[in-house]
């Protein structure tokens, strides 16, 4: 695999992880250009690869670059890391890219949409018995999280992954665990405040710069595949 970049993410980055702790890798890499040629392309489900034990995921770099062009937090998070385990000078270019991939109304709209789709899955499940009660509170970190970061990135056009107080996440969590109506007025409130709130971020993506990149990436391993 052609690794471009690959970080570890998820609650390690934001300074949520407990003893047992997933530690998750996102990563990117590229398919040699003479397959994009061919019958069956690795584009959409086929252009991401998952393995387990450890757990890691890694896109293709059309993909990656069109889930960051939404702003799709899981993945642009990895634009934002302090350290990588692998950088490569394609990695390198797409770091220093992240801020072309960002716009107020994506951010906005990505991430208060992420924290509604967990208070959603709240809803519909209730509250768990015991044994499920860790995923009901994990649901509750992530919500808050998301609510967080969304709107730092979105008022300060810059994306901080570790939270300041990884106690205020827990006990939300835990809140939320024993009732799903707790994160009601929480996000509530986060949506008053974005409308609220100007953003810096530009009203769309730099699509030029990204392609432009995109198009390094494949001149360089079409010369590898010959």
């Amino acid at each position: 695999m052609n690794t471009l970049l690959l970080g570890v993410v998820g609650s390690t980055a934001y300074g949520l992880a407990h003893t047992g702790s997933d530690v998750d890798r996102l990563g990117v890499y590229a398919v040699p250009t003479a397959e994009l040629h061919g019958l069956h392309l690795p584009i959409d489900r086929a252009a991401t690869v998952v393995q387990h034990d450890p757990d890691q995921t890694m896109h293709e770099a059309r993909k990656f670059a069109m889930l960051c062009l939404s702003s799709n937090p899981t993945v642009t998070e990895l634009l934002w890391l302090p350290t990588y385990e692998q950088r490569t000078p394609l990695g390198d270019e797409l770091v220093e890219l992240r801020d072309a991939f960002a716009s107020a109304d994506g951010v906005r709209n990505a991430y208060f949409g992420y924290a509604t789709a967990q208070f959603k899955r709240l809803l519909a499940t209730g509250q768990f018995q015991s044994k499920m009660r860790k995923r009901q509170s994990k649901h509750g970190r992530h919500l808050l999280r998301l609510l967080d970061q969304g709107y730092d990135y979105y008022v300060t056009g810059r994306l901080t992954l570790r939270v300041d107080d990884p106690e205020r996440y827990r006990e939300f969590g835990d809140r939320v665990a024993d009732d799903p109506e707790v994160a009601r007025p929480v996000l509530a409130e986060a949506q008053q405040k974005f409308a609220d709130a100007k953003s810096p971020l530009p009203e769309a993506p730099d699509e030029p710069a990204v392609e432009a990149w995109l198009r390094r990436v494949r001149a360089a391993y079409w010369k590898a595949a010959q």
